[in-house]
């Protein structure tokens, strides 16, 4: 019967990142709200604009007011569990967040996805780096504001 140490490592997929990712959110209550600044700037710019042509300069200061508080109001976001948002999360971007993971977990030996799972709740420093390369990457890269189960 083989031992578990001549096993071949199986080798890590998008996906079981993905998965493990998501475990380790949801332990953790993750939540975040990812900021669309585009749109809220937008609206601000559409404001200003309107408030132009109906009440000349006046109506562009009073327009991109109004338009910039409607956009904060539109911006700020509903937060969601993290699990849901990695989920919706296009190919290339799980690449890069695969990316900065690999380099945490690719000495560890696992045979599957519920192996590593173990191997990782059962280690708080590995834990730890990979929640923080997930916060850096929805913070950064998503610009999002995150929220922990209280």
């Amino acid at each position: 019967m083989p031992q578990l140490q001549d096993l071949a490592k199986m080798p890590l997929s998008v996906d079981n990142v993905m998965q493990l990712f998501c475990h380790l959110s949801e332990q953790k209550g993750m939540k975040a709200a990812v900021k669309h600044s585009g749109s809220g700037a937008l609206l601000a710019g559409a404001g200003a604009f309107i408030g132009g042509l109906m009440g000349g300069p006046p109506g562009i200061a009073v327009g991109g007011a109004l338009g910039g508080l409607c956009g904060a109001w539109m911006t700020s976001g509903q937060f969601r569990p993290v699990p849901q948002i990695l989920s919706e999360l296009p190919p290339a971007e799980q690449q890069k967040l695969y990316d900065e993971a690999i380099v945490i977990l690719r000495n560890l030996d696992w045979t599957d996805i519920v192996q590593l799972t173990a191997l990782v709740m059962g280690n708080a420093s590995l834990q730890q780096k990979l929640l923080g390369v997930l916060m850096n990457y929805l913070s950064k890269e998503l610009r999002a504001e995150i929220q922990y189960r209280e």
